[in-house]
Parts: C-alpha cells; sequence; structure tokens
C-alpha cells in the first residue's frame, strides 16, 4: 500500500512544546484511520491533538500565516497600536482562506488550529522570526542586511515573493500580502504601505 502522508501543524512553538507547556495541534491526512492513529500517539497530559483530512488547507495556513505576521511586524515596530494589529490578523486570516479556497483548501481549516491558532501565536509570540524581521523592516533596515545576520529562516519572505503572482494568477485578492511584497522587494515605505490598506475603496467584510 500506498505511504500515507501527513502534516502536523497549530499553535506550537517549539520551546514551548519542549518545555512541556500545554499546547493543540492537527494531525491532516488524507487517510482518517492513519491521522486517528497518531492522534493517539501525539495525545498527552501536555498535547491534544485533533484530526483533519485537508492536507492542503493545513500546509497552506502554516506558509501564509507567516506573511501576515512580517505585517504585524512593521506594525508593531512603528507603534500603530493593538488595534491595527488585530485587524491586521483578521483579515490576513480572510486572504489566507480566500487563497486557500481557490486551491481547493476546507474553510474550515483557516478558522481552526492550523489556521487561526497558529496565526495567532506566530504574530504575537516575541520569538516569532517573521514577526521579528517585520520589526526590524519597521526600523528602517534593509532585508538584504536582516537576512544575511540570521541563523535561522524566516519562511514568510520567500513565501511573500512567490504568494503574491500566484494569488494574481489566480485571481484572489490578498492586498495585505501584496502591501508586504512592496515592502520587502519594492521598496515601499512601510507606513506608507499600511495607509494604503486602510485607504483601499469601502466594502462589504
Amino acid at each position: 500500500p500506498a505511504v500515507a502522508v501527513a502534516v502536523i501543524s497549530g499553535p506550537n512553538l517549539a520551546r514551548e512544546v519542549a518545555a512541556g507547556q500545554p499546547a493543540a495541534g492537527v494531525i491532516a491526512c488524507e487517510r482518517s484511520e492513519a491521522a486517528r492513529e497518531l492522534q493517539g500517539l501525539f495525545t498527552g497530559e501536555s498535547f491534544r491533538a485533533y484530526t483533519s483530512t485537508d492536507v492542503l488547507g493545513v500546509e497552506l495556513a502554516g506558509a501564509l500565516k507567516n506573511v501576515i505576521a512580517l505585517a504585524v511586524g512593521m506594525t508593531n515596530e512603528l507603534g500603530l497600536g493593538a488595534n491595527a494589529q488585530a485587524s491586521l490578523v483578521t483579515r490576513g486570516l480572510a486572504e489566507m482562506a480566500r487563497l486557500g479556497a481557490a486551491l481547493g483548501a476546507q474553510a474550515e481549516t483557516f478558522r481552526g488550529l492550523a489556521g487561526m491558532g497558529d496565526l495567532m501565536v506566530t504574530c504575537a509570540s516575541r520569538h516569532g522570526r517573521n514577526r521579528a524581521v517585520g520589526e526590524r523592516i519597521g526600523r528602517g533596515e534593509s532585508l538584504e542586511a536582516i537576512l544575511a545576520g540570521m541563523e535561522m529562516v524566516a519562511e514568510g519572505v520567500a513565501t511573500t515573493r512567490s504568494l503574491v503572482p500566484l494569488a494574481r494568477r489566480l485571481g484572489v485578492e490578498m492586498p495585505i500580502a501584496a502591501e508586504v511584497h512592496r515592502v520587502l522587494f519594492e521598496g515601499k515605505d512601510p507606513l506608507r504601505a499600511l495607509t494604503d490598506l486602510m485607504l483601499r475603496a469601502p466594502k462589504r467584510e
């Protein structure tokens, strides 16, 4: 029989999981029985695992949230407040879900641990690499200098580079991701980018 591929994701900061602090995650596998077997192996006093068959959605959510974390980091450094951060997280999640739907992922995945959960912790934690890169961009440092001095990878940078052309090709509106791309790769000022987001044409939520 073919090997079952499974992915695990969620609000799971490595240092907290390693320290035995409580966390939850989702295990996605197209073969439900394999997901349930892994669920039994991972679930314990400090980790609660849920199952899903939406492998694509879990993988997409894990990649896309890093782009939003870059934007939140810029907002943090610019001192624009908690309202701005919450607005970016919420509207960022909507962008993630729109792209997921266009690619065939399940909407509920983006409302769950792999989507909203991982997005929240990535944007809130001071240990998040992508948020930290956004903060340094907000301080006026160049992307090249930031990446050259990093020992670990901030995945959101590469994701942003490929995401925006993909969204454009699919006809998916992702204005936050587009502004992050302009800041990272086109030299746009972060505050100008955030202002332009605020000045977009009004619409229904």
